[in-house]
């Protein structure tokens, strides 16, 4: 019988790709969670290719022979890690699929605030051209800028050099540092926390979503900020406490933001956010591109023959590998 994979169905993915690329040898189910397809197809499929769906002790128990979640994401945050763990079955992310994207995302945040891009745009749908005030308008490069990066993951090495090119000066924090050797091959040094914050022109957020890092960047964090200062956040909206960074918004303690991600997914129409003219919001599109359709499903792809021959899964989430 062949090894049986369930690709769930999501609206941002290209179903077509996944066929196109799918493993000869294997069968390829596409289906969504809950319905019975999907229940049908758990009962002997071995490898599941999703979003990150909470796949919970309940479908383990349906899906006795899995031995492999695949995420097509980066993140892993609604994951139910500790059912995986009971269950034997690793989780791995994307492999960096989308890191291209996400870090391109992140600098064009970091231009669209510092050059006010919505309010440019507003001005001249409304026939205002500049504004009528040029002594109000106040439009910021980023040469010569530093930038803090949160996270030094694949997004946010590819952050730095991008950033870099912009002739921007990059430090960083990461609970997993490199050595000196890497730091100087990237041309980035290590800070903490606290000084990311204070010494910062733009600070960008690239971490997972996992306990210690739920409100990391809260009032305390906002006020330590320079007055001038922009924060980026393409990682997980709760990483930033939302009403704090809205107060800090509101009340000029840090000069705007560029968020791709919220609180609340999608955000609900009173939230605050849409009322400031200093932040620049996206749809938690960072990520996904028509160009990396094909290198989410071809890792996700890989990464499942990888198992089937008998290999050790790559990118396996840090929660879930061994000694962990």
């Amino acid at each position: 019988m062949a090894p049986k994979v369930i690709v769930i169905d999501n609206p941002l993915n290209e179903m077509s790709i996944a066929y196109e690329l799918a493993p000869p040898g294997f069968e390829t189910v596409l289906a969504r969670p809950g319905s019975a397809e999907f229940l049908a197809a758990a009962k002997d499929a071995e490898y599941i290719v999703g979003m990150g769906e909470p796949l919970d002790d309940a479908f383990f128990r349906a899906a006795p022979k899995m031995r492999l979640v695949q995420l097509l994401s980066a993140g892993y945050d609604r994951c139910d890690i500790e059912a995986a763990r009971r269950a034997g079955v690793p989780i791995c992310n994307n492999g960096g699929a989308n890191s291209t994207a996400v870090s391109e995302h992140a600098i064009l945040l970091m231009l669209a605030v510092s050059r006010r891009l919505v309010w440019q745009h507003r001005s001249v749908t409304a026939g205002a051209w500049r504004g009528n005030n040029v002594a109000d308008v106040q439009l910021f490069e980023l040469r010569g800028r530093t930038l803090g990066i949160v996270g030094l993951g694949a997004i946010g090495k590819k952050v730095a050099r991008l950033a870099q090119a912009f002739g921007m000066a990059v430090q960083y924090f990461d609970t997993d540092r490199l050595t000196e050797a890497a730091e100087d091959a990237l041309n980035v040094r290590f800070r903490l926390l606290g000084e990311i914050l204070r010494g910062s022109d733009i600070v960008s957020l690239h971490v997972p979503l996992i306990p210690s890092t739920r409100h990391m960047i809260g009032a305390a964090e906002l006020a330590a900020m320079k007055p001038t200062a922009y924060l980026i956040n393409t990682c997980r909206g709760p990483v930033v406490d939302e009403a704090a960074l809205i107060e800090a918004l509101s009340a000029g303690t840090i000069a705007g933001a560029g968020l791709d991600v919220f609180d609340q997914e999608p955000p609900p129409a009173n939230n605050r956010l849409f009322t400031l003219d200093n932040v620049v919001l996206t749809a938690h599109l960072a990520g996904p591109t028509w160009d990396n359709q094909y290198s989410r499903f071809r890792n996700a792809f890989d990464n499942c023959q990888r198992v089937a021959r008998g290999d050790r899964p790559l990118w396996v989430i840090p929660e879930l590998r061994t000694g962990k």
